[in-house]
């Protein structure tokens, strides 16, 4: 795991709600029968120079909260502090000017480095591109600033002039990498950055993505289903499920000492690449519940296998039940249950 250098808070997150409405065709007009839940009454803070993972499931609302950090969708309420500004704010402002400022500082790797590069386009016009767009590099200064970000990012000068079909899948993401950082980001998501790649690329763009936090002071929003990768890059992961997250920790501490049965059952779920190692996985029964009418009380007790009859009731609050541990969970204290 990489080592933090500070707790300063870069960006706060305060009951951040999305819902999506769900629409029944009419003869005339569409009505609306009910809304997904994807992001529901989420708070969680990203340090400055840190590595924050979010896992869960697919459809767990880990895409629409990057999205929603870069105001890519609109959020239904809540806030996002960036240096204790609420930049939805200022993303809903006619200030365009200050809008692009906002955009240089926050950045997206997208998970499919085939889909997101433009194939009519040289790597030198994709990674010059936001020079164009923000302005902040002088024209004369393109051809150098270019040739710096794939060396920077471990590639050549003369791959500017190739075009993406040429490159391999580790090599296209290294062109997204430096895309990225053309416009001198502070902070970037990167959301399944190596989930299409080859095993052993994906180990040289983790530490790639490494190497360039120690050099830059780059700020990573991680989001994975890899918890391998994730234990390797992040300094602390959040656990969501269904809209919510039910557990925030440390890296180390989440990984040795998961509280909560979602948890458990995700790290149960790793395989071990020894067969005469035993595990003991935890099979959770049925499916996740639908997001347009999830369960009362607590939103996992339908599939935990330490459920009782409260958690049918009771709406369990993330509470911190050790330093910097918190958990989202009726049955915490239970003896059972911390392991």
């Amino acid at each position: 795991m990489n080592t933090l250098n500070t707790n300063n808070n870069l960006i706060e997150i305060k009951h951040l709600v999305k819902y999506f409405p769900v629409y029944k065709r009419g003869v005339l007009t569409n009505h609306q029968i009910g809304d997904i839940h994807a992001v529901d009454d989420l708070s969680f803070d990203i340090r400055e120079k840190e590595t924050i993972a979010l896992v869960g499931e697919s459809g767990c609302g880990k895409t629409t909260t990057a999205r929603l950090l870069l105001n890519l969708i609109e959020s239904t309420s809540g806030e996002i502090l960036y240096h204790g500004e609420n930049i939805l704010n200022t993303f809903k402002s006619k200030n365009e000017k200050k809008r692009l400022q906002l955009r240089r500082k926050m950045q997206l790797v997208f998970q499919n480095p085939y889909g997101s590069l433009d194939p009519r386009m040289t790597v030198f016009d994709i990674i010059s591109e936001p020079f164009l767009i923000h302005k902040h590099v002088p024209k004369n200064e393109w051809k150098e600033r270019v040739y710096q970000l794939l060396q920077l990012v471990g590639l050549e000068d003369y791959h500017a002039e190739r075009y993406p079909h040429e490159f391999s899948g580790g090599q296209r993401q290294r062109i997204c990498i430096a895309r990225a950082l053309a416009v001198e980001p502070e902070f970037l998501i990167l959301d399944e950055p190596v989930s299409s790649l080859d095993v052993s690329i994906r180990a040289q763009i983790l530490n790639l993505l490494i190497d360039l936090q120690n050099k830059m002071g780059l700020t990573y929003l991680y989001i994975s289903h890899d918890l391998s990768s994730v234990r390797q890059i992040s300094h602390r992961v959040a656990v969501m499920y269904l809209g919510e997250i039910v557990e925030l920790a440390d890296t180390d501490e989440l990984f040795n000492k998961p509280l909560h049965g979602y948890t458990q059952a995700l790290i149960r779920a790793v395989p071990i690449p020894d067969p005469k190692t035993k595990t003991m996985r935890l099979v959770l029964p049925g499916e996740v519940p639908s997001p347009i009418n999830p369960p009362t009380g607590c939103r996992f007790h339908p599939r935990c296998p330490y459920a009782n009859a409260d958690c049918t009731k009771v709406t369990p609050k993330l509470t911190e039940v050790s330093k910097s541990h918190w958990v989202a969970c009726n049955k915490i204290y239970d003896p059972n249950i911390i392991r």
